[in-house]
């Protein structure tokens, strides 16, 4: 796909959303299953099970995937596809690449070892490896707007309303 082609997939979507700017609105869902005897949770993600589990960090046997690996990924794949749109529509020809996220983790906080621990990551760093032909002022605007337009990145940067509740299944 090149710029033309991007632009004429995407361009009735914008107008649509000007026009209308509740019909840009959606609700994305996720569900799992808790059935079964270990500590898992089995995702659905529409092409495939993915079997989640517990870290080895914290008494996992290593064979399921985990979710903070997964929320990782997310950031990978919802980045990776970012950069290549923004690279696209920028004109600027991507060879090749890859994307990296790596975070930290103290699991004394998740395991309630010590409660001044947090839960959770305290700090994620994503970093793109590109094999493209354009100056750093270009690359950094690629950069700059891969940030802006990343659904994973701006919602693990901001703070989404976030609940939770029981009920029967």
């Amino acid at each position: 796909m090149d710029a033309d082609d991007l632009r004429a997939a995407q361009a009735p979507l914008k107008e649509r959303y000007r026009q209308d700017p509740s019909s840009a609105e959606i609700t994305l869902e996720a569900s799992g299953d808790l059935d079964g005897a270990g500590i898992t949770c089995s995702v659905d993600t529409g092409r495939a099970m993915i079997q989640a589990g517990l870290h080895p960090a914290t008494g996992g046997d290593g064979l399921s995937a985990c979710s903070g690996d997964l929320l990782l990924e997310a950031l990978v794949a919802c980045a990776g596809v970012t950069l290549r749109a923004v690279a696209t529509a920028m004109e600027v020809p991507v060879r090749s690449g890859r994307v990296h996220a790596e975070g930290d983790l103290d699991f004394r906080g998740t395991l309630g070892v010590d409660r001044e621990a947090p839960v959770g990551f305290r700090a994620i760093r994503l970093r793109f490896e590109v094999d493209a032909d354009a100056d750093q002022r270009t690359l950094d605007k690629l950069l700059e707007l891969t940030e802006r337009y990343c659904v994973v990145y701006q919602t693990l940067a901001g703070t989404p309303a976030l609940s939770a509740g029981l009920g029967p299944r």
